[in-house]
């Protein structure tokens, strides 16, 4: 049985978590951290990870940015692997998330839902084969009206697994209404679209002479996030100290 604290447990996410570990055998959350302790959880919550001085295996962290620096010095102190979900992380905390992971197992990663991380896999294997022919790439993403950031950070990674696969070859394009002129040979274009109430949805498209290859991916739910976040603190539990990521989770 894995030993998991929930960091942020009183958020959505901490309640989702907490709603898919209750009904998983191989899980259980012995404990709780979040600044608002109002709900009889089940198990201790504390309002200062310091304090917390509960036996676990791993943590989640589905908290804010301004907790990270906290929760490191607890696991590297404890000793304790953490799966780190919290986003809009600055380039001095993922620094601090690198050197932490020296001393303690760290898995972050960009999305944290299994099936997106198959589809960063899969469509290298596409590029290799496709655009080494001549097709074009595109990736489009599509979120709900209230999302602030544009391309989402999971169509970066969609770019940059294209890329990579590539041998870093591309350049970005991420608009083209001011520009009057054809695609070029070495582009990956971008495009995001807001509306509605859409969790996320993301498409990587492939264009050649006469066909197009599509591979989509589509959340319905938040809870994607949170079983993918529940399967990476299976997997981190008991790992040595290194930063991992959840297509290592995928590999297992």
């Amino acid at each position: 049985m894995i030993k998991i604290i929930m960091y942020g447990c009183n958020g959505h996410m901490g309640q989702v978590i907490s709603g898919l570990i209750k009904d998983d055998p191989e899980a259980e959350i012995v404990a709780g951290i979040d600044v608002v302790d109002d709900r009889d959880n089940g198990y201790p919550v504390f309002t200062d990870i310091q304090a917390c001085d509960v036996d676990a295996d791993v943590v989640i962290d589905f908290s804010s940015p301004q907790a990270l620096q906290g929760l490191l010095d607890y696991c590297v102190k404890k000793q304790i692997p953490a799966v780190l979900c919290a986003t809009g992380l600055n380039e001095e905390q993922l620094a601090k998330i690198e050197d932490a992971s020296k001393r303690v197992a760290i898995l972050k990663s960009a999305n944290m839902s299994l099936g997106v991380n198959m589809l960063l896999r899969i469509i290298q294997d596409a590029a290799k084969v496709l655009a080494h022919a001549g097709f074009d790439m595109e990736v489009v993403e599509k979120h709900h009206r209230l999302k602030k950031d544009a391309p989402s950070g999971t169509a970066l990674a969609l770019a940059d697994s294209l890329n990579e696969a590539m041998g870093s070859a591309y350049r970005y394009v991420y608009d083209r209404s001011q520009r009057k002129e054809a695609r070029g040979d070495k582009e990956i274009g971008l495009s995001a679209v807001r509306g509605g109430s859409i969790v996320g949805e993301h498409d990587v498209i492939f264009a050649g002479p006469d066909e197009v290859v599509t591979f989509s991916h589509a959340s319905y739910s938040k809870a994607v996030f949170g079983k993918g976040a529940v399967e990476a603190a299976k997997f981190l539990a008991g790992k040595p100290a290194g930063y991992y990521q959840m297509s290592d989770v995928i590999s297992k």
